[in-house]
């Protein structure tokens, strides 16, 4: 009679928790496509002035170092960056040209060369990551885009004092367009005709550049995250957890994360104003997505980008699919060094390139290659949640801290305990539980804390899964833990709180026996309790105080489950 209406008043606040932290979330329109309308990916051009168009291979390519100092404006921050420029050179025989221009110079290669002069140029922008320099980036599309008569500058990523998740992207909009700048005042280059190069998170960097700077010449995107960071990102997680094989209860952990309002604890890039804005695609636009790409969303950022381009004015917008290739357009995996680009995909770039430079109009189809694809809908209604945020850094926090302290208690406890066993009178029961408390405090924390590991092992499979389905591996055929670790979390969580509830009622109905229940409470009976001369939990204080510090530990991690929606049955 006692213990039944314990229960579900536990039960009844856990599962309000889930529910009121519970994300609404329609994946509807699923399996989205928009058909190619030629499986060839080539870019052809009607020529009826014969231009020369340069292909991959035509000049040997020199390289130089060049330097620019870019300055952070929120706080003045400076980063020295390196700028390696590689560019075509016209083999002579004769010797060596200057290459200029007060650089420090590296020339590769062992014939002489002769400058060429009036070239177009592409700056090159760095994906996400910490990391990024003119050395291990880009080197090879960088280098084969140059052997067509292109001058190319690839860099260190602007970064300061930033991390993936505090990415300054007007500043960092600012430093690549004074390389821009400086490719523009390179004699051999003709300032008209400058574009750049913008691969996943920096298609967000370039919508701030092009504001900046409208006179950038066309743009070459590689897996552009058309949306805001909160929903790419989210729409990258729903999908990839359900590509990988994981519950559907792990789904809620997405839609929660990226329901967060980031902003309480200073993080302002999960919805960056203005994107996606018209500016951003209103000069030429050369699209490419491989078909294993799961990060973006092909189909709604295909029309959103001509969509967008049409209200700018601009109609120049190439989209070009290719099978097999991964988010960075690489076949095979990224774990793997040395994987190549996708066939065709950087002759097909440098040929939009070179026509579009000098005017051209195109004759290849807009849309060519694979078929696109999209599993699911961006989540654009996903917005910041305040209450939920700030309710689950406070219980997050708690969590932690009484963690903590339950440790710290119960390592004195052990030790009270060791030395009672180890000394004289060999007392077994050192912290004087009463009535089977102890026994129960142990098996319930034991339950509680392998049922967090147990959470934890199956959240961090699925991470490890996304990452590498990510780098372009295919997913498991036993998708093991993540699948089935939610259910048995869900039925552990119900019986430990059942179990609980026994504990609180055999609780009430001793200290009842004992007349502290009583009102007036029995002569005497709270200072024996107190004494411990008739205890109800423990004789000993470090007993009563080890039981309530990790009966409230639990309890919060309890919580903890609640609030990640483990009580949404």
């Amino acid at each position: 009679m006692l213990r039944v209406p314990i229960f579900v008043i536990l039960l009844g606040i856990l599962v309000y928790v889930s529910n009121a932290t519970t994300v609404s979330w329609n994946n509807e329109p699923t399996g989205q496509t928009i058909a190619s309308l030629s499986a060839d990916t080539a870019v052809t051009f009607d020529n009826p002035r014969h231009v020369t168009l340069h292909q991959v291979g035509d000049y040997d390519v020199t390289e130089r170092t060049m330097y620019v100092t870019a300055t952070r404006p929120a706080t003045g921050e400076k980063q020295r960056i390196r700028v390696l420029i590689r560019e075509p050179q016209q083999a002579t025989g004769g010797n060596d040209a200057d290459g200029g221009d007060g650089a420090n110079d590296s020339q590769s290669g062992t014939t002489a060369q002769s400058s060429l002069d009036n070239l177009p140029g592409v700056v090159f922008m760095h994906g996400a990551g910490h990391g990024g320099t003119p050395d291990d980036s880009f080197g090879d599309v960088a280098t084969a885009m140059a052997s067509a008569g292109f001058v190319t500058a690839v860099i260190d990523k602007p970064i300061w004092s930033t991390n993936d998740v505090t990415r300054d992207y007007p500043a960092s909009a600012a430093a690549y367009d004074q390389v821009v700048e400086l490719l523009r005042g390179l004699n051999n280059v003709d300032s008209a005709h400058v574009g750049i190069y913008a691969t996943s998170e920096s298609t967000w960097i370039s919508s701030y550049l092009l504001k900046l700077d409208p006179d950038i010449a066309f743009q070459i995107l590689l897996s552009p995250m058309v949306y805001t960071p909160r929903h790419s990102l989210g729409f990258l997680a729903a999908q990839d957890f359900a590509l990988v094989g994981a519950n559907d209860g792990y789904q809620s952990i997405v839609r929660r994360v990226f329901s967060a309002d980031a902003t309480v604890i200073g993080l302002t890039n999960f919805d960056l104003p203005d994107v996606p804005n018209a500016a951003a695609y209103s000069i030429p636009t050369f699209v490419a997505y491989g078909s294993k790409d799961v990060m973006t969303a092909q189909v709604e950022g295909t029309e959103t980008i001509f969509d967008l381009a049409r209200r700018a004015g601009n109609t120049n917008v190439t989209v070009r699919a290719y099978p097999i290739a991964n988010h960075v357009m690489r076949l095979g995996s990224d774990e793997e060094p040395g994987t190549p680009f996708a066939d065709d995909y950087t002759r097909d770039l440098t040929d939009w390139a070179a026509g579009t430079v000098v005017g051209l109009a195109q004759t290849s189809e807009r849309v060519a290659g694979d078929s696109l694809y999209q599993s699911i809908a961006v989540p654009d209604d996903l917005t910041a949640r305040r209450g939920m945020t700030v309710y689950g850094l406070i219980l997050h926090a708690s969590m932690i801290i009484m963690l903590f302290v339950d440790l710290i208690t119960t390592i004195a406890a052990a030790t009270v305990t060791l030395r009672a066993r180890l000394g004289r009178r060999r007392r077994r029961n050192a912290l004087g539980f009463a009535h089977g408390f102890g026994n129960a405090l142990l098996t319930l924390t034991l339950t509680t804390l392998a049922t967090l590991l147990l959470f934890a092992a199956g959240l961090g499979q699925v991470v490890m899964g996304v990452v590498r389905l990510a780098w372009g591996s295919a997913p498991a055929d036993d998708p093991g833990i993540m699948r089935w670790s939610w259910p048995v979390i869900q039925i552990v969580c119900t019986l430990v709180v059942w179990a609980w509830s026994g504990v609180f009622a055999r609780l009430i109905e001793v200290a009842a026996s004992r007349g502290i229940l009583q009102w007036p409470p029995r002569a005497g009976s709270i200072r024996a309790v107190v004494s411990g001369r008739e205890p109800v939990l423990a004789s000993t204080r470090l007993g009563r105080v080890l039981f309530w510090i990790t009966a409230a530990t639990m309890l919060t991690v309890l919580l903890f489950f609640a609030f990640w929606g483990l009580f949404v049955y």
